[in-house]
């Protein structure tokens, strides 16, 4: 019997097994499906900058404690898997969906009263940082320490990692239900089996919500499609990551360009559209000219899981002792998997928290 079970094997759930895994903990993994795929597969893997000593905001906190844990993490990956994450700091440029000088002014601003590197750049210093972005863009933010990292990589060596610690990875193996004793889950039905644990977890993303039900708990987490291009572009014409609202560029080494993304409430429908396709390419080319004769190499989708807050559900279920929930990341579920492992791995094993975050430690 293991001593915890977690229900969804994405970047969240195979994070929380690789850190209670390198603490000695027996750990069980269920998916319905692959194991690794849906959103934690489909995005672009973009870690914003943030600094704890600045951070206010509890948003702004998980990304900052993440981000200061996410060199270590992706070298520890790296050593315990034999995979190459494509963890590097890139360096960012933030601009004004609408082109606003106050607007991107006060990002400027909020960046620099959380401690972060920021500049607030005119077009001319623009043009000298990205040649090759449209002369028609105006002020912006340089922001020297974004970083990311390849999600498929990232799936592959956390994958590795966890098995080479002994984690069980079970995927095809839906929860259809739990069995309870008083106060405690004793056990999760999957259908072809019964599984027995001393704890369990939901970090199952966009299911979160279905699975948790079944346990008569009520959370609010539903699926949102996001729609992302692949571009391959040889010269790169920029290597930093460029963020125009909820619409990014971002450069691989390889030479492509991931164009994203799109934020559609249309339920469990996981698929590329036509409209949103030409949009996004659309758009890629308004912000770099040159992109318009790239040439297109594939398009996908995924679908993240958005709470109503926006703001992820962590901490144990109310009116349960031994159940957990991990989700709700929205878009952020990658960039925030680090810290999201090691505060649900210091929950798990009655640890002190390294941060307190009373918002979001409870189920809301």
């Amino acid at each position: 019997m293991p001593d915890i079970v977690l229900i969804g094997g994405g970047v969240i759930g195979l994070s929380i097994a690789y850190e209670l895994a390198t603490r000695g903990a027996s750990v069980r993994v269920l998916d319905q499906g692959p194991l690794g795929q849906e959103s934690s597969w489909a995005g672009a893997g973009m870690i914003t900058p943030g600094n704890p000593l600045g951070a206010k905001s509890p948003e702004n906190r998980l990304r900052a404690e993440s981000f200061v844990l996410w060199p270590d993490w992706a070298a520890r990956l790296r050593e315990e898997s034999g995979i190459e994450t494509g963890f590097a700091r890139c360096g960012g440029i933030e601009l004004s969906p609408e082109r606003s000088v106050s607007d991107i002014a006060a990002a400027a601003a909020t960046f620099q009263s959380e401690g972060v590197r920021a500049e607030l750049i005119g077009s001319h210093e623009l043009r000298e940082l990205e040649p090759h972005l449209s002369p028609e863009l105006g002020d912006a933010v340089h922001l020297p320490d974004y970083c990311q990292v390849r999600n498929p990589r990232l799936l592959k060596a956390l994958l590795a990692a966890c098995a080479a610690r002994g984690v069980e990875l079970s995927p095809g193996s839906p929860v259809i239900g739990f069995d309870r004793g008083g106060q405690r889950v004793t056990s999760a039905r999957t259908p072809t089996e019964t599984i027995s644990a001393g704890q369990f977890v939901v970090c199952s993303g966009a299911w979160s919500q279905s699975v948790l039900a079944q346990a008569g708990c009520s959370i609010r987490v539903a699926p949102v499609r996001g729609q992302i291009v692949l571009l391959e572009a040889l010269p790169l014409p920029t290597r930093r990551i460029l963020e125009v609202g909820p619409r990014y560029i971002v450069p691989r080494a390889d030479g492509r360009l991931l164009i994203g993304s799109t934020e559609e409430h249309v339920g469990f429908e996981k698929r590329n559209t036509a409209e949103a396709v030409a949009e996004l390419i659309h758009f890629g080319g308004e912000l770099i000219p040159s992109l318009k004769t790239a040439r297109f190499e594939r398009c996908w989708s995924g679908l993240r899981p958005g709470s109503p807050s926006g703001l992820p559900y962590l901490g144990r279920v109310p009116n349960t002792d031994n159940l957990f929930v991990a989700a709700g990341h929205f878009r952020a579920g990658l960039m925030l998997s680090p810290i999201t492992a090691v505060l649900l791995r210091q929950l798990l094993l009655g640890e002190s928290l390294s941060l307190i975050l009373d918002e979001l430690l409870q189920s809301r």
